[in-house]
């Protein structure tokens, strides 16, 4: 994948190392950190929800540091929360002297570069109000006077959901990435948080963004393209989502894919790239969700999602079931054209096998004469053990096996392939009374007695065909998977996207090459055997 210039690869490789420090000291809040510093990089807002006591407030003061020279806010809302202890308290003296409702802002949120909220939804609708326009438009009017705003991260926190109805939903639309934190798992991250035994290390200063590179990278970002076939993904994305969606559910409304595919140029930006890569859609899980119950199932429907379509699986497994088809096709059309069959003759009490040697066409194999031919008509390890190898055809004494066979099954001993000595070979009638041979594996294998008259081979084109059309098929489902997987590893490692799910695809696409690695000998080994089935009847 093309960079934008040479000095991608390092910002990438920077902001990798920017993550690990933030993480320094935060147990199991890694991909929490990489999260809220895509969000601070694409300018974007962030939504906590879990119980208290968990390090939310910890994971906003450690974003603080990514930013060189940058100031703090942090809040905890109640209901009696007022806009003055959230956007600073009015000026006195202007009131006084101008009339002029002019706050003063220095210390508060209107003039810091990371700002957390915590209990957000508690917030009265004066703060709320304000909040959403600062949110918007990232200015915030002071009097009569509309000032830019430095905030580059807005972290809200909360422990419960906004409640349908309450008014809440425009500004937690707003909320982009959305996060679910849940308390200390790990049984060694536990004892290490609870026994204080990791103490945080400072960034190093020149890991820290300066305000004029961050805003280099803002209009960098606008660059970054997404091809059409991508968003014809983002595309099937939205509709699987609306497919699935349940009364409005799993509602995402078009700010939100606006704001989305935004995120997903930064992710690719800050990757080293100058184009969105599938990889990226994977960061969509954390911004399409609205309550716990969608969210998993925009999990479930994601993740299924990355491992079938992201990197067009789903083109080379249709591949895959379509080069089944054609020589599943292939061999049914020749086995029912080709395979021997036995009839069923009746006298008084005593029914036996019938089998009808007399159009035959006869050999003499090492001077025995009246042997005939069989066609094994499918691939096999050897019908004997006496001889290694595929077995392509055999030749037996025919008044001898037609006699055997009349019980339904018999033992008898014929040539294969010719060879010079003589083998023990099974035969049986299955139960479409079909003349079988059996392999070493005790398989049944479909035989064809080699008869004086040509029309045998009359389809056998179309077999070809067939047949082909299995190995060009297999072939397209090869380059496409080695194509995915290409993809897939241009973009590690990835910045942003949870190390799980990335197992997971690269086992599915390891999964789908073995797969068709197995197809590709065994069909190889039933196309050539079709393809060449005219030189066995010679």
């Amino acid at each position: 994948m093309e960079v934008l210039n040479k000095d991608n690869k390092l910002i990438k490789d920077r902001i990798n190392t920017l993550i690990k420090a933030l993480s320094n000291g935060v147990y199991e809040r890694e991909e929490t950190i990489r999260l809220c510093l895509l969000a601070a990089l694409s300018g974007e807002s962030v939504f906590l929800l879990g119980p208290p006591g968990i390090a939310k407030s910890y994971i906003a003061k450690k974003l603080i540091q990514a930013f060189n020279n940058a100031s703090f806010f942090d809040y905890l809302m109640t209901k009696f929360s007022t806009p003055e202890e959230v956007f600073g308290p009015l000026s006195i003296q202007d009131l006084k002297k101008n009339g002029s409702y002019i706050r003063l802002t220095d210390g508060y949120l209107p003039t810091s570069d990371v700002v957390f909220l915590d209990e957000i939804w508690k917030a009265g609708p004066a703060i709320l109000n304000t909040l959403l326009t600062v949110v918007n438009e990232r200015t915030f009017k002071n009097g009569q006077q509309i000032s830019p705003i430095p905030m580059r991260l807005l972290i809200t926190a909360s422990n419960e959901l906004p409640e349908a109805g309450s008014g809440l939903e425009a500004l937690y639309d707003r909320m982009l990435i959305r996060i679910l934190i849940n308390p200390i798992q790990e049984k060694k991250n536990f004892k290490a948080m609870v026994l204080g035994e990791t103490k945080s290390v400072d960034i190093p200063v020149e890991l820290t963004i300066k305000r004029d590179e961050f805003e280099l990278w803002q209009s960098e970002i606008k660059n970054v393209q997404l091809s059409d076939a991508l968003f014809d993904k983002v595309y099937q994305l939205k509709l699987q989502i609306e497919k699935t969606s349940k009364q409005g559910d799993m509602y995402v409304s078009d700010r939100r894919w606006k704001k989305s595919i935004h995120l997903l140029k930064a992710c690719a930006y800050f990757n080293g790239r100058n184009e969105i890569n599938p990889l990226d859609l994977l960061i969509l899980q954390n911004c399409l969700w609205n309550d716990l119950a969608s969210r998993q199932n925009i999990n479930s429907l994601i993740e299924k999602f990355s491992i079938t379509m992201i990197f067009d699986q789903q083109k080379a497994d249709n591949e895959l079931a379509q080069s089944e088809i054609f020589l599943q096709k292939a061999n049914t059309d020749m086995l029912k054209q080709l395979n021997t069959k036995v009839s069923i003759k009746r006298k008084r009490l005593k029914e036996w096998f019938s089998l009808e040697i007399k159009n035959a066409k006869y050999y003499t194999i090492n001077n025995k004469p009246n042997m005939i031919k069989l066609v094994l008509l499918q691939a096999n390890p050897s019908v004997s053990e006496t001889q290694e190898g595929d077995s392509e055809c055999v030749y037996v004494d025919g008044e001898e096996l037609a006699k055997k066979i009349r019980k339904g099954k018999c033992d008898i001993y014929g040539y294969i392939n010719r060879h010079i000595k003589l083998s023990p070979l099974q035969f049986e009638v299955d139960a479409k009374q079909q003349l079988m041979i059996k392999d070493i594996t005790q398989r049944n294998i479909n035989v064809c007695i080699v008869k004086d008259i040509t029309e045998q081979l009359q389809d056998s084109d179309h077999w070809k065909k067939d047949a082909e059309s299995a190995k060009n098929n297999l072939n397209i489902a090869n380059k496409s998977l080695n194509q995915s997987r290409a993809q897939f590893h241009s973009a590690l490692p990835h910045n942003f996207i949870d190390d799980k799910l990335l197992i997971q695809i690269d086992k599915h696409l390891q999964n789908s090459l073995n797969k068709l690695d197995l197809m590709k000998k065994s069909t190889e080994i039933n196309t050539q055997r079709i393809i060449n089935i005219a030189k066995y009847f010679e």
